[in-house]
């Protein structure tokens, strides 16, 4: 069959084509700069994946960059002279409110530890006295510092998992409660309050204010009890002194000893009841019952009647069960604990530490 050539209108090279088909063919130089034109494309998208390889390859080796995907492949890995560890948990954000001013506030130790416990934490400190830090105390209702202040992503770690009860969660927010984990606060923000359910001695505005936290069973608070009293003897005219009820579950007793305590204390015999209760601790501590408090009772003077009502009725346990919420508020979980104005101090200290803490807070 004879084959044809036309000319296109542009007056270009000839398109060559069968009789009965259409155009399928090119001059030389067309095809040419078509064919260019394809293998760049190709040359293109072969660089770029050999490349992308190539970089994954190279930038993990030569340490100069990292790789998700050889980050996949891998647990640990160096890089810039360091050596990085996976972790499985979340990125978790920790606010740590604090001030600067404050020596026995400075959080670092306790950073470190937690760092150990929590590896992707990241930490920022917020002074307490900035709107930031403000606002933190305000809305989460924080009572000392440093204040541990961990963001949602907390809940989905292991240590979360194990120790839920070290967390108390505020809105999307979860406050740690540094008491149970052995933090010692440097700073409380503010302190408990003082009332006419309370046993006290002392003028009502005080500059110096010592509320004690304490359980009549407790051998380390019948130690303080000593010291207490005589702080009591020389500074009752410049200090107010109150006393809390804080009876431990485990002594089997201690409750019905604050009880009597507080009985006493409606006919005006707390103090009196409090001395007889820490000096024969050993006497009543191994009994059941409230009958060995009846004893002490009488040999107090108190009126008989009126006190084994007060005890068989359980009469002061709303106030008892006051002190032991406000203990918990504020982290309290052991006996002895006090407060002078907002130092707080766990545990026993003699009576030339009690004394210094008392001048110097009179002396500011």
């Amino acid at each position: 069959m004879e084959e044809k050539k036309e000319e296109n209108s542009a007056g270009e090279a000839p398109m060559e084509k069968r009789e009965g088909e259409k155009y399928s063919q090119c001059s030389d130089e067309s095809c040419r700069r078509k064919m260019k034109n394809y293998v760049s494309v190709v040359i293109l998208m072969a660089g770029l994946l050999i490349g992308s390889i190539f970089v994954d390859v190279a930038q993990f080796f030569g340490q100069q960059g990292v790789s998700p995907r050889v980050l996949k492949n891998v647990d640990v890995f160096p890089f810039d002279g360091k050596t990085w560890v996976a972790y499985s948990e979340p990125v978790i954000t920790l606010q740590v409110l604090t001030d600067s001013k404050c020596e026995a506030c400075d959080p670092t130790e306790y950073l470190k530890w937690l760092k150990r416990v929590i590896p992707t934490t990241l930490a920022k400190k917020v002074e307490m006295d900035s709107e930031e830090g403000k606002a933190i105390v305000e809305k989460l209702n924080v009572k000392s510092i440093p204040a541990f202040i961990f963001d949602e992503n907390v809940a989905k770690t292991d240590v979360y998992a194990q120790a839920q009860g070290i967390f108390e969660k505020k809105d999307n927010k979860y406050l740690m409660n540094t008491e149970q984990v052995g933090f010692k606060a440097g700073k409380y923000l503010e302190t408990p309050s003082v009332s006419k359910d309370n046993p006290q001695i002392g003028p009502e505005d005080a500059k110096v204010k010592v509320v004690l936290f304490s359980d009549f069973q407790c051998p380390y608070c019948k130690s303080f009890h000593e010291t207490y009293r005589k702080a009591i003897s020389e500074y009752k005219d410049r200090v107010l002194f109150a006393y809390k009820y804080l009876p431990l579950d485990f002594h089997k007793q201690a409750m019905n000893a604050a009880v009597a305590a507080s009985c006493a204390g409606d006919q005006g015999k707390f103090w009196e009841m409090s001395d007889r209760l820490y000096g024969s601790q050993a006497d009543w501590q191994s009994t059941e019952g409230v009958a060995k408090f009846k004893s002490y009772a009488a040999a107090l003077g108190l009126n008989a009647a009126n006190f084994s009502e007060c005890v068989d009725q359980n009469k002061p346990k709303d106030k008892i069960a006051a002190d032991q919420e406000e203990a918990a508020n504020f982290g309290i979980s052991g006996t002895p604990a006090f407060f002078v104005n907002d130092q707080f101090i766990g545990g026993v200290v003699s009576y030339e530490e009690m004394k210094k803490m008392l001048d110097e807070e009179l002396a500011k």
